[in-house]
């Protein structure tokens, strides 16, 4: 009798046990989704459903981790540029957004994102971050990001 309890046991512990989190696949579409999405900014801004704060990486799987911030960096300096080189408003905007998202993912687990903030960063120091569209961004990114 007792072996059925120790099975019984561990089976109810496996059974609380999960997988790890994995990225959303909807995360890993791209450079160009991402800058279609944040066309949205400073509205809520989503990747099919997906807010750009859940796309941080939470399992632990740098393959995945390094794609996503592969194109989130991507994203950021193209945005940068837009701003640098046209004054373009929208794209401090969204700039903004896609920083205050990543803050907010960041968040939950930041050793394992702070590399990516820091770059992320960087490429937000291009511009003037005091700006009112930039912080319009910045602020919707925390709050719906």
């Amino acid at each position: 009798m007792r072996p059925l309890l120790t099975v019984a046991a561990l089976a109810v512990a496996l059974a609380g046990c999960g997988a790890a989190p994995q990225i959303p696949t909807a995360c890993l579409a791209g450079p160009a989704a991402i800058r279609t999405a944040l066309e949205a900014a400073p509205g809520p801004v989503t990747l099919d459903g997906t807010p750009i704060s859940a796309c941080l990486d939470q399992s632990g799987d740098p393959a995945a981790a390094q794609g996503v911030g592969t194109s989130l960096v991507d994203v950021a300096s193209g945005l940068a540029d837009a701003v640098a080189d046209k004054h373009d408003s929208a794209s401090a905007t969204q700039l903004g957004y896609l920083i205050g998202a990543v803050r907010k993912g960041a968040g939950e687990t930041p050793t394992l994102n702070a590399e990516l903030l820091r770059r992320l960063e960087l490429e937000a120091g291009r511009i003037d971050t005091d700006s009112p569209s930039y912080k319009r961004g910045e602020k919707a990114g925390e709050t719906s990001g």
